[in-house]
């Protein structure tokens, strides 16, 4: 679940940072980046975890909900 959190926040970022490309006051730019570099980390990361372990590939579950939004809201402050 994560993973689709940080995926969607990505497109999003992506998505206010073309439409405000002229004057990045906000460093869309680098928030993009962070998320984009997020979603490939947490990708691979179920990847490996889904090819060794077998099992499911996306967990959906309470927790990792949380943990998605404590991703994201990290990324956010940095």
């Amino acid at each position: 679940m994560w993973l689709i959190v940080i995926a969607f926040a990505a497109v999003i970022t992506i998505a206010l940072w073309y439409s405000r490309a002229e004057s990045d006051v906000y460093m869309l730019k680098l928030l993009s980046l962070i998320l984009w570099g997020a979603t490939i980390m947490v990708f691979i990361d179920h990847l490996a975890s889904y090819l060794v372990e077998g099992g499911e590939f996306l967990e959906m579950s309470s927790n990792a909900l949380v943990l998605g939004f404590v991703m994201l809201l990290e990324a956010l402050m940095l």
